[in-house]
Order: C-alpha cells, then structure tokens, then sequence
C-alpha cells in the first residue's frame, strides 16, 4: 500500500512523501531541511526524488539530498542537470512497486510532467506539481493558454477519484476566486465551508479529487454558462470556445 505524507515547506509549498516500507520518494523537494527532518526520526533514506519542473521552490533541496545511489526523475526537456532518470510523455518507472505514467502537461512550464499511478486497492493518484491546483490552475509563465487548457484536458479524462496532490495550499484564495465568477454554484460555497475548518484546524486542504475539481474549479468548468456570461460581461471573447474563455480566467484570476 502506497502512503503519502505531505511535508509543508515555505509559506505554502508541500512536497509529498510516498512510502511503502521499502522505499521513500519526495516529490518536488525544494528544500532539503524539511524533508530531513522528516526522514529522521524513522531512520529513513530516500530512494528517488520525483520532479514535475525546474522551479527554484521544486528543485532547491535536490542539490543537499544528493547521494550516487539516488534516482533523481525528471523532465526529459530543458533537463535539470541533477536528474539522472529523465523522462517524457507515455514512460513508465515502478515507485514503491507500483507503475506511474508520465504525462507532459505543458503551460505553468513547457517542460512540466506529471506522474499518475493506479495502486492496486487503492484510489489513483496524480503528483501534478504547479498544473493543477484545488479550485485553481498554475499561472501561465512559459506555456499558452491552449497548452494549459489542452494539459488540464488530460487530467479530466482520469477516474474522478483519482487524489490531486498539487504543491500548494492556495484553496482558499481559488475558491473564493471560484465564487466570484460562478456565484450560482452551491458546491464552490459547500467548499468554502469545508475547506475553511479544515485550514482552522491546521489540517491541508490537499489531496482534491478529480470529482471535486470538475464541480467546483473554474478551470475545468469553462463551459458552465454562468463562467461565460461572467467572462463575457468584462472580456470581448468567442462564448464557444473554451480555451478562449480559459485564456481569460486566467487573466481574471492573475489579478484578483
């Protein structure tokens, strides 16, 4: 059974911890002293490292954590120079006996990835770095808006409960973003709620679902009519095009 821990890190980074009592991976471990301090006090070792890009808060700790017989995972593109086992779309690695997919989901970076797995009695799981976010996407600081769009696409054909671990706790500020521009949408302010106790009593916010995305993030619902008529109501944009309603929530939300 695949177990995974969130390390907090930062303002609001999380790296995540997989185990299965043979091997430990982190994913995006962009300090290594919070992931030491983890590893500590059960005498653990890693085994890999999983990187969905090369940003300075994913990537910074790699470097200390560094030993010969480490698999460092990445992005085959514009390859960080630590990575040992570079990667692409369609590729496979087993991780803690279980097999994960690559998927390269281009838009927050051109060269981002993302590593879904299905465990076995267990539900799937999605390590989708800056990409996917609860109730919200990454911004847009390499890739276009129809890169992402087409990127986010993949993640809605996946099981609706597949768990989302994104490396950010920005749930509340997404979803009171959510609310804004679909105000009709019971669910968004459900969430609010739930997420709301969750974050007062220090609990994440993080993994999300596939399922709870589709209903509440306003990324995924860019064909819900109160979206449109919202964008449409400050924006000159083609109301039947999705990408193009996607491209202006995201300059909607880049501001809010």
């Amino acid at each position: 059974m695949l177990q995974i821990k969130p390390i907090p890190a930062f303002q609001d980074n999380y790296f995540w911890l997989i185990e299965n009592g043979e091997e430990t991976w982190v994913v995006d471990p962009g300090d290594a002293d919070p992931v030491l301090k983890t590893l500590e006090p059960r005498a653990q070792k890693l085994t890999g490292i999983l990187i969905t890009h090369h940003h300075p808060d994913h990537i910074g700790g790699v470097a200390e954590l560094l030993n010969p017989a480490l698999q460092i995972v990445g992005p085959e593109k514009n390859r960080f120079e630590l990575v040992n086992t570079p990667v692409s779309e369609g590729d496979t690695l087993r991780i803690c006996g279980v097999e994960f997919k690559v998927m390269e989901v281009p838009g927050h970076t051109l060269n981002h990835l993302a590593y879904y797995a299905e465990p076995g009695g267990q539900a799937p799981v999605l390590f989708c770095g800056d990409t996917l976010f609860a109730a919200g996407c990454g911004r847009l600081f390499e890739g276009t808006p129809e890169q992402m769009y087409q990127s986010l696409s993949k993640f809605q054909q996946l099981p609706d409960n597949t768990q989302i671990y994104c490396a950010h706790e920005y749930t509340e500020t997404n979803l009171a973003f959510a609310l804004s521009v679909e105000p009709g949408n019971s669910q968004v302010q459900q969430r609010i709620e739930e997420v709301a106790a969750l974050r007062a009593k220090g609990i994440p916010s993080i993994p999300t679902s596939i399922k709870s995305e589709k209903a509440t993030n306003p990324f995924l619902r860019t064909t819900s009519e109160e979206i449109i008529a919202t964008v449409a109501s400050s924006h000159s944009v083609d109301k039947t095009d999705p990408t193009d309603i996607f491209a202006y929530l995201r300059k909607m939300k880049d501001v809010f």
